[in-house]
């Protein structure tokens, strides 16, 4: 059994919440810099230029990329044999944000009450995801995400049925609908199967994937990169300005289901799809 102080816990988190907010994942900025000369439309390759100085500006200053910091996501990978001393767990992981969000100077967008709207002032509390695994290491994944992309997010019970022919035309009505509004080039994360919520908890979790990456099922990397060039071929564009690179990726994961059902997730990342881990 290995033991691990909430204190150590609180300061990584702090660290995570303030990298991911200025530091774009190497993965990100390398499809936006692929994206630069893929892309024919003249403001599409303004605005990738843009969007990349904008990467590298805030990277040198260690300042947001984005105005919108988010609402604080993070991933918990739990090995079975630790032990954590001196508090809970999910009282120092909000701790750090909240050390994080206000030292790092980060927007609090999280308000205490969805319908009432008076802000917590300090970004907390964070939507925690835990996962029991073995070892005696803690992993925690901070991903950051912010509300535009989100909002652009759906999820659909389908009918058996409908097949893969109705999961390509929700992920493509989710696309549509979404427009400019997810701030372009988008990663989309899909959740197929489980039940209604694990769908979601699937489609964010796709999010996090290194871009590139692909299903270890052929047939599901198959239909990811199917969707990529469908959704590409829609002409929306950076910034929904026009253009060829309106996706970066798409991340599909899955799990098996109820007969009756086919839950399908579709969570949207926008352009700078935040996300930084550390193993304690």
């Amino acid at each position: 059994m290995r033991s691990i102080q909430v204190t150590e816990i609180t300061n990584a988190v702090k660290s995570l919440c303030q990298q991911a907010n200025y530091d774009l994942p190497a993965d990100i900025f390398n499809a936006l810099k692929s994206g630069q000369s893929k892309e024919v439309s003249p403001v599409g390759k303004a605005i990738l230029d843009d969007i990349c100085d904008n990467a590298e500006l805030a990277h040198n200053e260690q300042m947001p990329i984005c105005q919108d910091t988010g609402t604080a996501v993070v991933f918990v990978k739990i090995g079975q044999e630790v032990h954590i001393e001196g508090g809970l767990l999910r009282d120092a992981i909000n701790e750090g944000v909240r050390q994080g969000y206000i030292e790092g100077y980060l927007r609090k967008s999280i308000v205490e009450n969805p319908l009432y709207r008076k802000n917590t002032g300090d970004n907390t509390p964070a939507v925690i995801h835990y996962d029991i695994v073995e070892g005696d290491k803690l992993e925690i994944m901070v991903a950051p995400k912010g509300g535009g992309s989100e909002n652009m997010s759906r999820i659909y019970m389908l009918k058996p049925s409908q097949g893969i022919e109705g999961v390509k035309a929700a992920v493509m009505e989710t696309v549509d609908l979404a427009g400019p509004n997810a701030c372009l080039p988008m990663v989309v994360g899909i959740g197929i199967g489980g039940n209604f919520e694990m769908s979601t908890l699937l489609a964010k979790k796709a999010l996090t994937r290194e871009v590139g990456s692909h299903n270890e099922d052929e047939r599901m990397k198959n239909l990811e990169e199917e969707l990529l060039v469908a959704i590409n071929k829609t002409g929306i564009g950076p910034q929904g300005l026009g253009g060829k690179v309106t996706a970066l990726a798409v991340h599909i994961e899955d799990y098996p289901c109820h007969i009756a059902s086919m839950p399908l997730a579709i969570n949207i990342g926008c352009h700078v799809n935040r996300h930084k881990s550390v193993i304690l």
